[in-house]
């Protein structure tokens, strides 16, 4: 049987993997930091010609509106351009009463018009206590002891994390 001395043993090993593996990390990050730095500024001018020569063509396409009666629109060199029907944009201040206003005014079509979202969230259900979970139908699987491996330090470490697979994200899943 492991002793203490073992798992600290384990431990210190484990915890070195990690160092190595967060100089390596940010390493990486600095380095596209770096290219970040780099090459932006000729990614913004290459933004700012994009932008520019994209205003020109909607103004010339908006100056001749005559010439997309029939087709509205056309493609010139993997650009479409043309005239298309404007879909609105649609908007309110009080999604509340806009909902009543619905089921009131237009009953037969509030499935389509209003979303209704229900999820069980996880966390709290493993919170209840064991009788209250089972009086409600849930299974508990693996409720037991479980073995606890975490890493206690930075930032950099969600990075290594997240590079290894461990995450807190589970503890709302809508999953059943």
């Amino acid at each position: 049987m492991p002793t203490l001395a073992d798992i600290e043993i384990a431990a210190k090993v484990y915890a070195e993997a990690r160092r190595d593996l967060t100089e390596k990390v940010t390493a990486l990050h600095d380095e596209i930091e770096a290219l970040k730095r780099q090459r932006m500024p000729v990614i913004r001018r290459r933004i700012q010609a994009a932008t520019e020569a994209r205003e020109e063509l909607a103004a010339l396409v908006d100056s001749s509106r005559t010439l997309f009666e029939k087709p509205r629109t056309r493609t010139f060199h993997d650009v479409k351009v043309g005239l298309a029907k404007a879909r609105g944009k649609v908007s309110w201040e009080d999604a509340k009463a806009v909902i009543a206003r619905i089921r009131k005014q237009l009953p037969d079509q509030a499935d389509l018009l209003i979303k209704v979202t229900e999820t069980l969230r996880k966390k709290a259900l493993s919170d209840l206590p064991v009788a209250d979970v089972k009086r409600l139908g849930v299974t508990v699987a693996e409720a037991g002891d479980e073995v606890v491996v975490k890493a206690t330090d930075t930032e950099i470490d969600k990075m290594v994390d997240a590079l290894l697979g461990v995450s807190a994200a589970d503890d709302d899943s809508e999953e059943g």
